[in-house]
């Protein structure tokens, strides 16, 4: 499927971009390539092919779920201009 000139005016407009008539042909020509590319990717046959997430056999490294943090809430709310029922009060910026 190519696409038209109009083809690619229309989706300029749609996307608010000031594309002149000299470009429009050299998008024409870049974005009907990128369509063709994409059909030849569709005609692809991938029966039997397991859907990855990852293109490489990697796993995760996890370590335990243990705190390794003490507790210095205290301490950093006393650098805080307002607090309030251990909340940080910040001014109001949306009215």
């Amino acid at each position: 499927m190519a696409l038209s000139r109009q083809d690619v005016a229309h989706i300029a407009h749609l996307a608010r971009l000031k594309v002149s008539d000299d470009e429009i042909d050299e998008y024409v020509a870049k974005l009907s390539s990128i369509i063709e590319l994409v059909a030849q990717l569709q005609a692809a046959d991938t029966q039997g092919v397991t859907p990855m997430a990852h293109p490489l056999d990697m796993a995760q490294r996890l370590r335990p779920d243990q705190v390794t943090e003490s507790d210095q809430r205290e301490s950093f709310q006393q650098n805080a201009p307002d607090v309030v029922d251990g909340l940080y009060r910040v001014p109001r910026v949306i009215e």
